[in-house]
């Protein structure tokens, strides 16, 4: 790559997302980036776009044809995300897509084929919680065997409280057909990237949820999750809409240590001298009272505190500077495109075992999920179904 002049990032929707990033660009904030149209299907939000002084389009397709956007980025409903990163890269746009980049796994693999087809093109989702210099951290010691081989992860993150006024705002809020799920398609993407980030993908799905459990809605308000990543390695994922107080706790713990996350803000890391496997084997008969009863300690271990200064309000701005920044020069991405994918087969999982009331596969289960998403889809008489 070589240096060029700012990207012109044409934002399609203009809500509060979108009218965020245009003043924002607009600002100067983002490096790399000025703002070259914008496009909403409504006619009040396309008025109030026209105060940008920049081109204002109803159709995003027309918008693609101007020559006015180098890319584009998708703040607009979940199943609108694919559609539109295709055609934009099919345009010879760049695309940069919000979380989840789409609502079902089939869509966001034919999204990650055109991407892979045309590897000239920048592709990159809004994954902006992968900015946090707290996660990057853990990732690093995990990556780097710190605390060993991991056995088991768990996430409780129930800091996602919503009111029922919250879900009465627009029509397709909430719904299957509209919003494609509750917290684990609205709230949690960005905890669900960053657990399969950190931590890997498990082969297998079972979960728990709750559809409507707390609020008068269809899809689900609270979620439990449980992974099994083969080998005997599980993880855990707890989530809610409904929890007033809320919690926000990540554990990692490894065979040589163990990670501790506490409001995504503070991390306490412990290494082990030897895997506590190595351990267990070195303590004789003699001393197994002690040992159990916390009288003994039979090895060494460091333990260090992780805590940054709080990154909310700059994230979203560093993922749109880094996403000009591999277009114009290659600098690596923060969230390549293709990895929005496995957050959503996740979810995907996660909603199937529910429906069925079985352990599901994360890989081959596409057709089956769609099917039951579309049964549901009808069932609310509100929207098309999907193929």
């Amino acid at each position: 790559m070589t240096e060029q002049g700012p990207v012109r990032l044409g934002i399609i929707g203009f809500g509060v997302q979108g009218g965020s990033y245009a003043s924002r660009i607009q600002a100067g904030d983002v490096e790399g980036m000025v703002l070259g149209a914008v496009c909403d299907i409504d006619p009040q939000r396309r008025e109030a776009a026209r105060d940008l002084g920049v081109p204002v389009h109803d159709d995003y397709r027309a918008m693609l044809a101007s020559g006015e956007v180098d890319a584009i980025v998708t703040t607009v409903p979940h199943y609108l995300h694919p559609e539109m990163a295709i055609a934009a890269l099919e345009s010879g746009v760049h695309a940069l897509v919000e979380k989840p980049a789409g609502v079902y796994a089939a869509q966001v693999r034919e999204l990650n084929e055109v991407a892979a087809a045309h590897p000239e093109l920048t592709y990159a989702i809004m994954f902006n919680q992968r900015t946090n210099p707290l996660y990057r951290r853990i990732k690093e010691i995990v990556d780097a065997g710190e605390i060993g081989a991991i056995r088991r992860s768990s996430w409780l993150i129930t800091t996602w409280y919503r009111p029922q006024v919250y879900y009465e705002q627009s029509a397709w809020r909430a719904t299957w057909g509209g919003e494609g799920g509750g917290v684990l398609v609205n709230q949690s993407p960005h905890q669900l990237d960053l657990w399969q980030w950190i931590c890997g993908m498990p082969t297998t799905v079972t979960a728990k949820l709750g559809f409507g459990f707390r609020r008068d809605i269809a899809v689900e308000d609270e979620a439990t999750i449980l992974a099994d990543y083969g080998d005997g390695v599980t993880g855990t994922f707890i989530t809610a809409t409904h929890d007033i107080v809320g919690t926000d706790r990540f554990e990692i713990l490894g065979d040589k240590g163990k990670i501790v996350v506490d409001g995504s803000a503070r991390a306490t890391v412990t290494r082990l001298d030897r895997t506590e496997q190595e351990i267990s084997a070195s303590v004789p008969l003699e001393q197994v009272f002690s040992v159990v009863t916390g009288g003994e300690q039979l090895y060494e271990s460091s333990t260090e505190t992780l805590e940054f200064a709080s990154q909310w309000g700059g994230q979203h701005v560093e993922v749109l500077r880094n996403f000009a920044a591999n277009i114009r020069t290659g600098e690596p991405l923060i969230a390549p495109g293709s990895d929005g994918i496995n957050g959503v087969k996740l979810a995907n999982a996660a909603h199937l075992s529910a429906w069925l009331g079985r352990e599901v596969a994360v890989d081959g289960e596409d057709e089956t999920y769609l099917r039951e998403l579309n049964a549901r889809i009808r069932a609310e008489g509100q929207f098309p179904e999907r193929v």
